[in-house]
Order: structure tokens, then C-alpha cells, then sequence
């Protein structure tokens, strides 16, 4: 089995982790505090990590190059944007529309490797991905009670929009990331990963804390309060970033984000099996779409 398949099932368990502890400083920071917590408890982890990897390879670290650098701001600040997108959803009586909008990421990353990087997409691989998209639609469908005459509706309207923009930012982050590590030119991909990892990282705190810092400083105090679970939610995080990181930078990011898409079985198995709640057809024919698409994308890629 490619490394790149174990390592990015590993990265969607640990992401489902870390929004499951994300989840417990609901009432003490509102989402955008949350998704600071992660990235500045985060820092300190990739950094022992790629301490790690230089003291055991006895090697330099990579010396960064403008392109790496411009994917990598690029790609961080794309990431923040997204996240601040889909956040922004939920201030919309319609948000389920934006939301399930955005579960487009795996065809833009797609599209957007293919016009950064070139990368090659098989025909099999496309159906395989557009058999999982439809499987996450299906169960965001489900979730929210949305209709088909809902999305007719919705067509141009603004959380249409902010839904198709975040998934947008996530894959230009997606296909950022895998550019700027593969820009390193370094034949360890572990090192070159490991560095792009908390280049990307420093990055997105250092901006994140100078506009909290700015906009909103209560949520900035409110992140240190919270630091024994927020160093949780950064573990987590971080060690869901290594598994990302390392697996784009071995292959095809589009590849690595459909694959990604086994957290939300992850996330049906453990609201159905550990929290007793109760799934409906929709919910079952999107899960079996999701992990045909997979499946499918493993053996045809």
C-alpha cells in the first residue's frame, strides 16, 4: 500500500479528533478564537517535529527559496480565509446551502493542480472523486433538510458564493502547500513536508495574532485561558498537519483531499455508535457513496 494512503486516513482520524475537542471551547471564544487555538498551540508541536527530523537524519534544514515562501504565505493565509468564510456562513438563515457549497474543494483542488502543478488526474480518479462529492453533498443534504428547490433558489446568492469561495481557499491552500514543499527540492519529502509545516504554521499565527491583536483582543486572552485543552486541540491538529503535509507532498493533493473525505465516516460512526444518534436513508446512501468514491480512487487512481 503507497505511504501516502495510510498517512492521509491517519491526518482525517486526528482532524476528527481535534474538531472534537474544538468543540468543548464552544462558549468560551467564538469559531475564528477556535481556530487560532489551533494553529498557535500547533506551532510548538511542528517545531519539536522537525527538531526531531533534523537531529535523526543528522540534516541541514531546507533553505526556503521565493517560491516556496510565496506558496507558503499563499497557502496560509488562503486556509485563514476559508475558515473565516465558512465561519461567516453561519450568520445566514441559509447557511446549509454555503455550507454544502463548499464541500467542492476536491474538485477545485483539482482544477487547481492541474493549472499550478500540472498534475495528472486519471479519468477513473476523476469519477472516483465526483462519487464521493456527490456522497458528502448527499449527507449535507440530509443533515440540514435541504431540497432541491432550495438550491435552485440559492443560485448566485450570497452564501452560494461564500460557500464556493471557501472551498476555493481550501484547495489553492491544498495545492499551495504541496507546491511549496516540492519547491524545496530536498529528497527527504519527511523534511521537506516537516518544514513546510511549520513555516506555514508561524505564518498563519503571526498574522492571526496581530489581527486579534488588532480586532479582537478578548479572544486573544481568552485563547490563553483555555490552554489545557487548547494545547489538546493543537496536538491533535498538528499531528493531523503532519499527516496532510507529508501525503501532498508525495502526491496529487486532489487525490490526498477525496481520500481525506473518510473523517466524515469517522465522524457518522462515532455520532452513530458512540452518541446513539439516529441516521435516515440519505445519510447511509451518502456514507456508501463516500466510501465507494474511496475506494474506487485507491484502486484506479
Amino acid at each position: 500500500m503507497p505511504l501516502w494512503i495510510p498517512l492521509t486516513i491517519a491526518a482525517a482520524f486526528l482532524q476528527n479528533l481535534r474538531s472534537t475537542l474544538q468543540k468543548q471551547l464552544t462558549g468560551q471564544m467564538s469559531a475564528i478564537g477556535a481556530t487560532y487555538v489551533r494553529f498557535v498551540y500547533g506551532l510548538p508541536v511542528a517545531a519539536l517535529y522537525l527538531c526531531g527530523l533534523t537531529a535523526f537524519s543528522d540534516a541541514a534544514l531546507p533553505q526556503p527559496n521565493p517560491s516556496f515562501l510565496l506558496y507558503a504565505v499563499i497557502g496560509g493565509i488562503a486556509q485563514i480565509w476559508g475558515t473565516v468564510l465558512l465561519v461567516a456562513l453561519f450568520a445566514y438563515r441559509n447557511f446549509a446551502v454555503g455550507t454544502t457549497y463548499s464541500k467542492t474543494e476536491t474538485i477545485q483542488t483539482a482544477l487547481f493542480g492541474i493549472i499550478v502543478l500540472g498534475d495528472h488526474l486519471s479519468l477513473g480518479a476523476f469519477a472516483a472523486i465526483l462519487i464521493s462529492l456527490a456522497g458528502v453533498v448527499a449527507i449535507s443534504i440530509a443533515q440540514s433538510h435541504l431540497t432541491l428547490g432550495t438550491f435552485w433558489r440559492s443560485l448566485g446568492d450570497r452564501p452560494m458564493l461564500m460557500g464556493i469561495g471557501s472551498g476555493a481557499c481550501y484547495g489553492i491552500a491544498a495545492v499551495c502547500y504541496r507546491a511549496a514543499s516540492l519547491s524545496l527540492e530536498e529528497p527527504d519529502f519527511l523534511l521537506s513536508a516537516g518544514y513546510t509545516l511549520a513555516t506555514v504554521l508561524l505564518i498563519q499565527t503571526a498574522a492571526m495574532t496581530i489581527w486579534l491583536y488588532l480586532r479582537h483582543r478578548n479572544e486573544l486572552a481568552a485563547s490563553f485561558r483555555t490552554w489545557r485543552i487548547g494545547s489538546l486541540v493543537g496536538l491533535a491538529g498538528a499531528l493531523a498537519s503532519m499527516g496532510w503535509f507529508t501525503a501532498m507532498t508525495i502526491q496529487n493533493a486532489a487525490y490526498v483531499r477525496a481520500l481525506g473525505q473518510i473523517e466524515l465516516v469517522f465522524t457518522f460512526a462515532s455520532s452513530h455508535f458512540l452518541f446513539r444518534e439516529k441516521t435516515n436513508a440519505l445519510e447511509l446512501t451518502g456514507i456508501g457513496l463516500v466510501i465507494g468514491g474511496i475506494l474506487l480512487l485507491i484502486f484506479v487512481r
